[in-house]
């Protein structure tokens, strides 16, 4: 069976129907775990105390808040070059979630960053593109509200996400780019030497794995409801003629 084949609403739907279930279900599970596990039988952190506890909340939103855009950016490809409608609901469908993980992100950092670098904004590198990508999701969802033709819509959003994508990308690798940023590295990585230690990196794991079946939850369920939208309006276009 081709991926493809579920372009078409009716499958996607069907198939989101029977799945939905099982990763809202996953994402209960593993946010449960994962955040009593972190925040009430992880010891404080040398240097940082108990606000290192922060993480099982910053981390996930942060790294799903440019994810986020990235499957907005693949979606309004799809859409550009396949004309495939449900593509483009999933990249509108995605946009807020996207939005309030990024505004998640930017108030974690904000509570992080008080303590350990004496002030609650700095104009860091991934800060302030962090800011960006939140005034490009607001941009973004605006943009959708503003025109009334959906294919129109559809063509001008998926302009505005290529165009987004820069400061996603930019987002996810300030710190590498600009050496002199006060925001540290990764706190996830392949190396053992730079992420962090394992009473924290386990149930980071499990938080991280819950924040993504929670955004793809919230993805199928905002996509199942635009297709119904899109539905009913094309109910009342024919009984109005």
């Amino acid at each position: 069976m081709s991926i493809w084949e579920f372009a078409n609403p009716v499958r996607f739907m069907r198939l989101t129907g029977k799945v939905l279930p099982w990763i809202t279900g996953l994402a209960i599970a593993c946010l449960t775990i994962g955040l009593i596990w972190g925040f009430f039988f992880t010891p404080e952190a040398e240097n940082f105390g108990s606000t290192v506890k922060i993480i099982y909340i910053h981390v996930p939103a942060a790294t799903l808040a440019i994810n986020a855009w990235g499957l907005m950016f693949v979606a309004s490809l799809i859409w550009l070059i396949r004309r495939h409608h449900v593509s483009a609901l999933v990249a509108r469908a995605a946009a807020p979630v996207g939005m309030t993980l990024t505004l998640i992100a930017l108030i974690t950092g904000a509570i992080w960053g008080e303590p350990m670098w004496g002030t609650y904004w700095e104009w860091d590198p991934r800060l302030t593109s962090f800011l960006v990508l939140f005034v490009f999701y607001l941009g973004y969802m605006a943009l959708w509200e503003a025109i009334d033709e959906p294919d129109k819509a559809a063509d001008l959003t998926s302009v505005l996400a290529m165009v987004g994508t820069v400061f996603a990308v930019i987002s996810r690798y300030a710190v590498n780019f600009w050496n002199q940023g006060l925001h540290q590295g990764a706190s996830l990585s392949l190396d053992k030497e730079e992420h962090v230690s394992d009473v924290f990196y386990q149930p980071l794991l499990l938080t991280m794995a819950g924040f993504f079946f929670l955004f793809l939850a919230l993805v199928f369920l905002r996509t199942r409801t635009e297709i119904r939208a899109r539905r009913i309006k094309a109910l009342q276009l024919q009984e109005a003629n």
